[in-house]
């Protein structure tokens, strides 16, 4: 395959509405046929209606779109933009899997490692549905900017570089630019550590422990998702572009993410329980958590910053006691 001629989107929340709307916006015929799942009939009939998504993407103008509720709208694209949260992607993709063309490119675009297995997206996709051909889209992009059209650049992995360079032609336009690499543990272990980290610094940012502590944590915690990223099999190169320390910067350094309003929100004295329930979108980190610090411990893998969120949220430690001991460790070399 070497044009990808109709293209799905499977989520709509934020992100897989923001990214529908960029291939309607790249569109040059209003017809295009570019189908979108949404869960909820009340977002696929907002989306349908021209009404955008007052569910998860409100006050911003959005195409009108296709959307469907039914699964079967994606079986004849020849790629999918596979959005839906990482902790509910194998049973999505479970009831996709009788429906798609074998040799579907599969680009999986949700950032998380299943809590129960501890496998990275890509292995559920192989398990799931082992005929798609698998690829991760992956960086620092805020779903309002992407919807709006501005100035964004992503990874693109996909092992096959003739392949990866027709999804890049397919999804790719001035203002939404893909960079192809051949690294996909790279690509998905810097979009999930991301998220854990953004919660750190969050915290840091709710406790106003200053811009030195914030810059620190950001550094640190980039050398944690270096170790786990090399100790799997990813590349020190690909976590050091776009898909891990500029999706790191991004997401650490603006309450805009969902991963960094939270550790704000724990931070400033809020309960995590009372964080969820005030939200109706996936906060991924959250989940992430525990599964990262069971991963880091398979692959001996050294990751304090990391461990300290995990157990701040699972209520083992205080954010209080959990900064006092990250402060209290041995002075080692850099």
């Amino acid at each position: 395959m070497t044009e990808f001629t109709k293209i799905g989107v499977l989520g709509a929340g934020a992100w897989g509405t923001a990214l529908a709307a960029s291939l309607y916006q790249k569109a040059s015929d209003a017809s295009t046929d570019i189908p979108v799942w949404a869960l909820e009939a009340e977002v696929a009939d907002a989306l349908s209606a021209g009404q955008g998504n007052p569910t998860y993407l409100r006050d911003i103008d959005l195409p009108k779109m296709q959307a469907s509720t039914d699964l079967k709208t994606l079986a004849d694209c020849d790629a999918i933009l596979a959005v839906v949260p990482a902790q509910f992607a194998r049973s999505v993709f479970a009831q996709l899997a009788d429906m798609i063309r074998p040799g579907t490119a599969i680009l999986l675009c949700a950032k998380g490692i299943e809590r129960d297995s501890l496998s990275l997206m890509t292995d559920v996709l192989k398990e799931t549905i082992p005929s798609a051909i698998p690829a991760v889209l992956s960086g620092p992009s805020f779903a309002a900017d992407v919807s709006r059209g501005l100035p964004t650049a992503v990874t693109l992995a996909c092992e096959d570089e003739a392949i990866g360079k027709a999804l890049m032609e397919a999804i790719g336009q001035p203002g939404f630019r893909p960079y192809w690499s051949n690294d996909l543990i790279g690509a998905e272990i810097g979009g999930a550590v991301k998220n854990v980290l953004a919660i750190a610094c969050g915290i840091v940012e709710g406790l106003q422990l200053g811009r030195s502590a914030h810059a620190a944590l950001i550094a640190r915690g980039f050398a944690e998702m270096t170790r786990l990223g090399t100790a799997m099999g990813g590349r020190a190169e690909t976590l050091a572009g776009l898909c891990g320390l500029g999706d790191l910067v991004l997401t650490c350094s603006s309450p805009q993410s969902r991963n960094m309003s939270f550790g704000l929100a724990l931070g400033q004295g809020q309960s995590a329980q009372d964080i969820l329930a005030a939200r109706n979108s996936v906060t991924e980190g959250v989940a992430t958590a525990p599964a990262l610090i069971a991963l880091a411990q398979k692959h001996a893998v050294e990751m304090p910053i990391c461990e300290a969120v995990d157990a701040i949220l699972s209520e083992r430690t205080t954010v209080k006691d959990a900064i006092t001991r990250l402060l209290a460790r041995p002075y080692k070399g850099e």
